[in-house]
């Protein structure tokens, strides 16, 4: 491309000049216009979606570009070359360098991509979703040649050979790689058998947790429709969330978080909508038992099929190569696991080929009902592993796992169940000799083998519909979800306390027992609720805890003490806190003095089993870890965990918080944990009003991964004093920021 002088206007401009549309680029070529308001949060404005791309990948690059040229290198398969073979990779679940070259070598020499590229949406990307890739992929390429490698700002890519301009190709294997997250992508290590000897089995990555409420007109104060996000991904690396506002004035204005190196946004708001996602217990891939035939064959139907064979070429540092052939079905990869003379295992994966995700993106952020949302997800069936919840002005609550689901029946996984090769794998595992066992079709699904809209769980209600990454059972105890196929997920099952807390957190709220005043949510309601950081086992166990200190006067009175004076909550000063976390890892399973009920699901298991000698020896080895480190009992997480020495509130998933937390391992015989590196991302309530809605917004790693930009650990900050960002969307709200800076980029064809 031909390139013109960049324009650059950065000032503290007088609200007027702020209001002024993206100058046209000349020619036809790539014009956008970028305002930050405070935090560094980026409005890109543009006349069509090639300018919108090139503006977002231009503001990305200058806040985060050395987070994706590190994964432009993984994609590329080339970490070994740069890195060294043995090195941990960047991946969302990281293994050795060489086995993650091998697994992203074999994906590009597959051609998925390509094959994608070359159908028409909705199964390949639309002519929007295209432009935006390449404007992206332009304005990110046009900031690094502005800026120079030897000159960029972040000092951990500043200089190195390993960073250039990136490939439209690269963009669209970030995004198959994301569908692929809690499938292939998390199983490098069975899919290229390079586990190291002393890893246990590779299993599929934790998943993501979430939170996700939708407040319908019954629930609200304002009777519309609200919305908390609260997406618990990582914190560090390409899973992290850039906070941004997209609009081409009269077709999209779209604000919220959108994943690193993706052009869209994946949970947020335009003037009538708002939606977020959770990650689903669904099934998205299957395990098939090749019955083998000799060789590299396998039997279907009692005919021998062949293997397909795959030679993958890794560049290591030295120049040299190293080879490895790859092995694959009809079904997909052969793994490397429970492979015997009689049988092999392949691994047939629902997202395999799913570019449609960021077309359903792009389409809700263009929806401007509910009734425009659902029709977007009928038409591209492309969320991969979340459930969608959203609403409208109108006050509706919805909530349907339309993820992407093998069609597998209840008699079908019956019928065709085969014995796993890992216990650790969580998936459906199916007789590969028949093609009786071949995954079903619904008429209304868009690719084959998938279930269609008809098939998936759903949930329309004027109260509310919530989720905490439990299965769809309880989305609203009012109405319990059942009769879905179990490749969706289990019914009747235990909830999990962090569920448990979410539900009893909103009908405290709507009884007006929580002590935020009258019943019913207000944005302000919202926030406060939010940020309560109640530690639900402990609220269930305290008074069996402390039934057991009073008649055990031998353990420690300290320690007890402590407890009683803790009000449960996981705040900076909780004393008490982080002593009850010790404590109840050390059970090493919740020890419930009543089980779970089925008929009883919000209100079992509860209870301490104070009478198992198990309770008593948790306490009294947690009490002498605290003693022989000189750790105060009373620590509290403000002094024990942080991210980039900012204290983080919170605690874990276990203990049942509903803005839980993750370290990089246990407590320290300095009272310190690792650092904050999982939790709550990007926080986001939206309340949907006849005036547009109002927002509130925090970052909790904040916008920049970089560590010398200013807003490194900015909202950081605010999020460990419990403190929002009011959010601007309006032209009239941006121009009114005092700290508004604008640059206008142009690009000539």
């Amino acid at each position: 491309m031909k390139l013109r002088p960049l324009v650059i206007a950065l000032a503290l401009l007088a609200p007027a000049v702020a209001t002024v549309p993206a100058a046209e680029a000349a020619d036809g070529g790539y014009s956008a216009t970028i305002r930050r308001t405070e935090y560094g949060i980026p409005h890109i404005t543009a006349k069509d979606y090639g300018g919108l791309g090139f503006g977002y990948g231009y503001a990305f690059a200058q806040d985060n570009l050395c987070t994706l040229a590190s994964w432009v290198v993984t994609l590329r398969g080339e970490r070994s070359r740069y890195f060294g073979p043995e090195a941990e990779s960047d991946d969302p679940k990281p293994v050795a360098n060489l086995t993650s070259d091998v697994y992203y070598k074999s994906v590009a020499a597959s051609g998925v991509v390509r094959r994608l590229l070359a159908r028409p949406a909705p199964v390949g990307p639309s002519d929007e979703l295209r432009r935006l890739v390449d404007g992206y992929v332009a304005g990110y390429n046009r900031y690094l040649e502005d800026t120079g490698v030897a000159n960029l700002p972040d000092p951990r890519c500043r200089g190195k050979a390993w960073v250039g301009p990136i490939t439209a190709t690269d963009m669209w294997n970030n995004l198959l790689d994301f569908s692929r997250m809690v499938s292939s992508s998390g199983l490098k290590e069975v899919i290229t058998g390079m586990a190291e000897p002393e890893r246990p089995k590779p299993e599929p990555p934790p998943a993501a947790g979430s939170n996700a409420w939708v407040l319908g007109r019954q629930a609200t104060r304002g009777g519309g429709g609200m919305v908390l996000a609260d997406p618990h991904f990582p914190w560090q690396g390409i899973r992290r969330f850039y906070q941004v506002q997209l609009t081409i004035p009269g077709v999209l204005d779209v604000s919220g978080g959108s994943l690193y190196g993706t052009p869209v946004v994946q949970i947020g708001h335009n003037a009538e909508v708002a939606w977020t996602h959770t990650v689903s217990h669904a099934q998205h891939f299957t395990v098939y038992r090749l019955k083998l035939a000799g060789g590299h064959s396998y039997l279907v139907d009692g005919r021998a099929e062949p293997m397909g064979e795959q030679e993958v070429t890794v560049t290591l540092p030295d120049g040299t190569v190293s080879v490895h052939t790859l092995l694959s079905s009809r079904y997909g990869p052969v793994l490397a696991t429970g492979h015997t003379d009689e049988a092999a295992y392949a691994l047939a994966d629902a997202n395999a080929a799913n570019l449609r995700a960021a077309d359903e993106w792009l389409a809700l952020a263009r929806a401007g009902d509910l009734d425009e949302l659902r029709t977007a997800q009928r038409t591209y069936q492309g969320m991969p592993f979340v459930h969608t919840l959203a609403t409208d002005a109108s006050g509706t609550a919805y909530f349907a796992d339309t993820s992407v689901v093998p069609h597998v029946t209840d008699a079908e996984a019956k019928r065709c169940a085969e014995p796993s090769p890992d216990p650790g794998l969580d998936a459906y595992v199916l007789d590969g000799s028949t093609s009786a066992c071949l995954w079903g079709r619904d008429g209304d699904a868009v690719v084959p083998g998938v279930f269609g809209p008809g098939s998936q769980p759903r949930l329309v209600r004027a109260d509310y519909v919530a989720n905490s990454n439990n299965t769809y059972w309880m989305t609203n105890p009012a109405k319990p979800l059942t009769g879905y196929p179990q490749a969706y997920g289990k019914t009747g099952t235990d909830l999990e306390p962090r569920p448990r807390v979410s539900l009893d957190m909103i009908a405290q709220r709507l009884s007006g027992t929580d002590g935020l005043g009258a019943p019913g949510f207000t944005l302000e309601t919202l926030q406060a609720t939010v940020h309560g950081k109640r530690n639900l086992t402990f609220e269930l166990m305290r008074d069996d805890l402390l039934k057991l200190c009073r008649a055990q006067p031998e353990l420690s009175h300290e320690a007890c003490q402590t407890l009683e004076k803790w009000d449960g909550r996981a705040t900076l000063d909780g004393e008490g806190a982080v002593l009850w976390r010790e404590f109840f890892s050390r059970l090493g399973r919740p020890m419930w003095r009543v089980p779970f009920d089925p008929e009883r699901p919000l209100t079992t298991p509860r209870g301490l089993k104070i009478d198992d000698p198990a309770v008593r020896q948790a306490l009294a080895d947690t009490v002498e870890f605290f003693r022989s480190n000189r750790i105060p009992l009373t620590l509290t997480p403000g002094e024990a965990q942080s991210y980039s020495s900012i204290p983080i509130p919170g605690c874990t998933e276990g203990e049942g918080c509903f803005d839980r937390v993750r370290t990089g391992g246990p407590l320290g015989t300095d009272g310190r944990y690792p650092e904050v590196n999982t939790g709550s991302s990007f926080m986001m309530a939206v309340e949907l009003t006849p005036g547009g809605p109002r927002t509130r917004t925090v970052l909790t790693y904040s916008l920049s991964a970089n560590p010398a930009s200013p807003h490194h650990t900015d909202q950081t900050a605010l999020f460990s004093r419990g403190e929002w960002v009011t959010e601007r969307f309006t032209a009239a709200e941006i121009a009114a920021d005092p700290q508004l800076e604008i640059i206008t980029i142009h690009e000539e064809p």
